[in-house]
């Protein structure tokens, strides 16, 4: 199997790329320049083996079997398990559920945690930046229950408006969920300050960490938030994986969210008894090779140094800031003092959608839409915008690219 990077004393990015099988194409004639890291990130080959030495050498099913594949399989998906609560720095292991993503993560607190414990009149707080996944499931739940949902604004920076949070909390407010790191604007959010001022109220807080994870460090425990959650391929994982990471107590306490094989200690017809957390919320076979590719991935990561890789990412951003202010008409939505490596942008008179073809016909993939974002998008007065985000694999040489691109579709609807 291929080893990760060893840790470097300086990022050299274009060891790192060496990595990853999938960068050394040509599209349309053109090298890939990949800028939908926030969509999904590409896998190092330590993952691809990770996931393929699981099924050709370890293929079973996990806690059930005593034979040796089971055993092996066993101790690797719960060593993945172990891992990933060393990543958020997790008091327990037993603290980690493995989930399909983060969008399952969050259905999963919303029926199981917080539906049984909200009344008619009161207040679940989301904000306006949300992705659809931490908007829905929270409507869901109000229309059932007769709650309300409170909405945080967003500034015209991109950042949230903390005094209007502060307002928006009250004694009626049960429940926060929030993002961690925007999709759509790059915008690191304040959440310790917005953990703080939730439980001053007795309010819980789960944050979405779908952005966060890949590319800050991230301390549940000194975050103080109740509910964290992440998907395992944005986080250069496989797809079909995910955490919800959450206070053991708030656990034990939560029914389960399915039922089926593996979440039970004991079944009759009169009764059922559960597994003990995280167990009794993994329901059926889970995604075994998923959640030890995403431990693969973690220990990529780590060996990095994920210090390193957010430098790296910081100075893209910081580059193409400055770069994409060549391209005539091209206005940034997202300005905010704290920023990941996403760059959302319009250019005037193209919509963002021929952006992103025009860009795809010269090998840059962005991605061009509402980002899942809807209610964002309207806050901004756009229908949609073009979207470039960066991972620890891109250069300063493929915001060239993208600029030079750029400068292309402009020419293109100049004419």
């Amino acid at each position: 199997m291929s080893q990760p990077a060893t840790r470097l004393n300086s990022f050299d990015v274009t060891r790192v790329r060496e990595d990853f099988p999938i960068l050394h194409q040509t599209v349309h004639g053109h090298p890939l320049v990949y800028l939908d890291n926030g969509a999904t990130s590409h896998k190092p080959r330590a993952v691809i083996d990770a996931v393929s030495h699981y099924y050709s050498a370890d293929n079973s099913n996990v806690h059930r079997g005593v034979h040796a594949l089971s055993e092996r399989a066993t101790v690797a998906y719960e060593g993945a398990r172990g891992k990933v609560a060393r990543l958020v720095n997790a008091g327990s292991s037993r603290e980690v559920v493995f989930v399909r993503g983060t969008t399952e993560a969050i259905n999963l607190v919303a029926a199981s945690h917080v539906r049984p414990r909200i009344t008619e009149g009161d207040e679940i707080v989301v904000s306006h930046m949300e992705h659809h996944s931490n908007i829905v499931p929270w409507q869901l739940l109000c229309k059932a229950t007769g709650a309300r949902l409170r909405v945080i604004p967003v500034t015209d920076a991109g950042e949230l408006d903390m005094d209007a949070y502060a307002d928006l909390l009250g004694p009626r407010t049960r429940f926060v969920s929030v993002v961690h790191v925007s999709n759509a604007l790059g915008t690191i959010n304040p959440v310790r300050r917005i953990v703080e001022m939730a439980h001053a109220v007795g309010a819980q807080v789960m944050l979405d960490g779908a952005q966060a994870a890949p590319h800050l460090t991230v301390d549940v425990q000194a975050i103080g938030c109740d509910f964290y959650a992440f998907s395992g391929h944005k986080i250069y994982g496989p797809t079909g994986i995910g955490v919800l990471w959450a206070r053991p107590e708030l656990l034990s306490g939560m029914e389960p969210y399915q039922g089926g094989g593996e979440m039970i200690r004991a079944v009759s017809f009169e009764e059922t008894t559960y597994a003990e957390v995280p167990h009794k919320f993994e329901a059926g076979t889970p995604n075994i090779a998923g959640a030890i590719g995403l431990g693969a991935a973690i220990d990529y990561l780590d060996a990095l140094g994920l210090e390193a890789v957010a430098a790296h990412e910081d100075d893209l951003l910081r580059y193409a800031t400055e770069a994409v202010s060549q391209v005539p008409g091209l206005r940034i939505h997202g300005n905010a003092r704290d920023k990941a490596g996403i760059l959302s942008f319009v250019v005037d008179g193209i919509h963002a959608h021929d952006i992103g073809t025009i860009l795809d016909r010269r090998g840059v993939a962005v991605r061009a839409g509402h980002h899942c974002a809807m209610p964002l998008m309207q806050r901004f007065s756009v229908a949609a915008t073009a979207r470039a985000s960066f991972a620890l694999y891109n250069t300063r040489e493929e915001v060239d690219a993208l600029v030079g691109a750029l400068l292309h579709a402009r020419e293109l609807f100049d004419r």
